[in-house]
């Protein structure tokens, strides 16, 4: 999740940090093997590479919010906005972030993406957008990086580059416009959703079709103010989707059906957010601002109204929300 600006999404993506342990406790003597678990042994044994994505435990990755900002307009709800409405209140991002930091780090591994303020990264923060580790491929080692359309966010490539070779993940770059996790969400088995036609391209799934064995299902995009995949779709398991159907073909919607179920999302609780969600054991996590508005307003009621979709939703498939007050990253 990450998730993109301008749709009521905020931070959030793939993969605490441990003490290095002293050299010459790094080897270890027969008695000592001896003394470690059955688990432990059969790992040593088989040289099993670990990396965040192939522990039993949720993983995500994150960036501090250092770079963060909106100086450049690179979607329309940023486009919609004064120069003044844009300007980041930096001390309520960072206090949005801890937040929402702090709680997904009690319960996952949560990685900080290293970037410093002068990077010039504004958009690094959405890390859902940097790429995806690919949920079918054995180890789940395999990340595809993006090419990205948003000039400004070009740069994160190479960011994610550096990182997930340091973690000894297989990195390839996607030779076509691609951008991210945000596009590509994971159904079951080797099958994809992909979402193509303003930010990445449907060659990047063919593309990622011959190099990786997979099937991506793609979805035509064109509406500009839901210009990635994950503000239309949203897998809740690997059976039940929620997709807003209005904005997709039939023959795309029918071929979903094929493999899951589909929960039907309106155009209005698209808009307000309710498909970029993240997923967190029985946990859904999505972006509310309802606090800071007016009672009465437009907005409120479009607010509220997805917050209870949702909760609806979560109940019947077992699962319970939590909502984040994210709205600096709504600029």
């Amino acid at each position: 999740a990450e998730h993109t600006r301008g749709s009521r999404a905020g931070p959030a993506g793939t993969n605490q940090r441990t003490r290095p342990t002293p050299r010459k406790d790094r080897t270890c003597t027969k008695d000592k093997r001896q003394a470690l678990s059955p688990e432990v042994r059969t790992l040593a044994a088989t040289e099993v590479h670990l990396n965040p994505t192939s522990l039993d435990k949720p993983a995500y990755l994150l960036n501090f919010p250092f770079s963060f900002n909106a100086g450049e307009a690179n979607n329309i709800w940023m486009e919609e906005l004064s120069e003044e409405k844009r300007e980041v209140d930096m001390r309520k991002a960072i206090k949005q972030f801890m937040e929402l930091y702090h709680f997904v780090a009690g319960e996952a591994l949560v990685y900080l993406l290293p970037a410093s303020a002068l990077c010039g990264l504004q958009d690094l923060v959405f890390t859902a957008n940097l790429g995806i580790v690919l949920e079918h491929m054995p180890g789940k080692n395999t990340v595809v990086l993006s090419n990205f359309t948003s000039e400004p966010r070009v740069g994160e490539t190479s960011c994610g580059k550096g990182f997930f070779e340091a973690m000894g993940y297989d990195v390839h770059v996607s030779p076509y416009k691609f951008e991210g996790e945000a596009e590509l969400k994971h159904l079951n088995k080797n099958v994809y959703l992909g979402g193509y036609g303003i930010r990445s391209q449907a060659r990047s799934y063919a593309w990622m079709e011959e190099e990786f064995d997979m099937q991506v299902i793609k979805l035509h995009m064109d509406d500009p103010y839901l210009y990635h995949l994950d503000c239309i779709v949203f897998p809740l398991t690997t059976e039940a989707v929620m997709v807003c159907t209005e904005l997709l073909e039939k023959e795309d919607v029918a071929e979903i059906e094929q493999h899951a179920e589909i929960i039907d999302v309106s155009y209005d609780e698209a808009c307000s957010g309710i498909t970029n969600s993240v997923r967190l054991t029985n946990l859904i996590l999505n972006s509310s601002h309802i606090h800071e508005l007016k009672t009465g307003t437009e907005d409120y009621g479009m607010e509220i109204a997805k917050n209870r979709r949702l909760e609806d939703i979560a109940v019947k498939y077992g699962f319970e929300v939590a909502f984040f007050n994210l709205s600096e990253y709504h600029k």
